[in-house]
């Protein structure tokens, strides 16, 4: 039931702002602006079919090379027509869009940059399974402040750690809102009733142990050892190294498993495989891995390639893909060891010796 003690999304940027007595209100403008954008997808996919939105328009393709649903663009739309007018935006990028969207001439810009990844996991629309939005907020460079200029591509290759915000929406049995302003972060739940976003989750903690791990099995033929091994010695129970059960998990939307690791802990894996060497990961660093790290470790979990921080790793291009693990730190920070170790150590030089993998291989 509605309780009158909860806080909105609006009181909440206020009190966080009140914290900064030199503050302008264009921050919270933004996130207020990039919300409603989150309660029109909300709204728009729930419909479905109904709404005929889930049936793909044949041969469309976004830039990376995958199949647009209308969804996709519709969700794109709502983003750009309800962050670009407030005057707090000096340009966006997104999943969909291969070059950043200025803001168009006679609308005020802004100190900010937003990145964002409008409907995340929109694969899983005809299955009903969760789907969201992800987007990251990071201060426009100085010199497109100090000039007339349009933001080019190169103005969003900011390593994560200089993120000011980052949150997600999920869409699923009630619409969430998951936000850091770096102060923590905070689930925020649609209510129907207000049209308003209601402070749920207050100050969300990932615990530092867990017994879940989730991961695309099917890539097991691609894994590196580091990651093979690290699968193996969870398979293996209670009986094998760990001295413990893990349960498996895999939903195919980032979104739902973040949420799913930061209200119960466990660890993420999409790491770099061996599948296609042009593409040292799967997920796109600047508007997927990197606000999902953002939270993550406000959160108190750790976020890593595998082989380093994720937060500082310095972006090359704007749709830059790039290994993800992330969750409770304990287990992020033993992945990153088995990284560290040399390579045939993990490899088995010994025959005799050599560690079989719970996936069989295949030639």
């Amino acid at each position: 039931m509605l309780q009158p003690h909860h806080t909105t999304l609006t009181q909440f940027l206020i009190e966080q702002r009140r914290r900064h007595p030199g503050a302008r209100g264009d921050f919270n403008g933004l996130i207020l602006a990039a919300s409603l954008a989150c309660k029109a997808i909300t709204r728009t996919a729930a419909l479905g079919r109904l709404a005929g939105h889930e049936v793909p328009a044949a041969g469309a393709m976004n830039v990376q090379g995958e199949q647009q649903k209308p969804l996709d663009v519709l969700s794109n739309d709502w983003f750009i027509r309800l962050c670009e007018w407030g005057g707090n935006l000096a340009g966006m990028a997104s999943e969909e869009m291969e070059l950043p969207y200025a803001i168009p001439a006679g609308l005020p810009r802004g100190k900010y940059l937003l990145a964002f990844d409008p409907l995340d996991g929109s694969s899983n629309i005809d299955a009903n399974v969760s789907i969201g939005s992800i987007f990251s907020v990071l201060r426009a460079p100085p010199q497109v402040m100090a000039s007339e200029r349009e933001v080019s591509a190169a103005d969003f290759l900011q390593p994560g750690c200089e993120q000011v915000a980052a949150g997600y929406a999920l869409y699923g049995p009630s619409t969430l809102l998951v936000l850091s302003v770096g102060n923590g972060v905070h689930g925020f739940t649609l209510s129907p009733d207000l049209g308003e976003f209601l402070l749920t989750h207050p100050d969300m903690r990932i615990p530092e142990d867990t017994q879940e791990f989730a991961i695309n099995a099917s890539n097991s033929r691609f894994w590196e050892a580091p990651v093979r091994r690290y699968v193996d010695e969870c398979l293996a129970g209670r009986t094998g190294v760990r001295g413990k059960d893990f349960n498996m998990r895999w939903i195919a939307s980032l979104v739902a498993e973040t949420h799913r690791i930061l209200t119960r802990g466990g660890v993420f894996l999409y790491p770099r495989d061996t599948r296609d060497a042009s593409k040292p990961g799967r997920l796109r660093l600047l508007y997927e891995a990197n606000p999902i790290g953002y939270l993550i470790e406000q959160a108190g979990g750790r976020v890593s390639t595998g082989r380093e921080p994720l937060l500082k790793v310095q972006p090359d291009s704007l749709h830059q893909r790039i290994g993800l693990v992330f969750g409770s730190r304990n287990e992020v920070e033993r992945i990153e060891r088995y990284h560290a170790e040399p390579q045939a150590a993990l490899e088995g030089e010994i025959p005799l010796f050599h560690a079989r993998s719970l996936f069989r291989e295949t030639a």
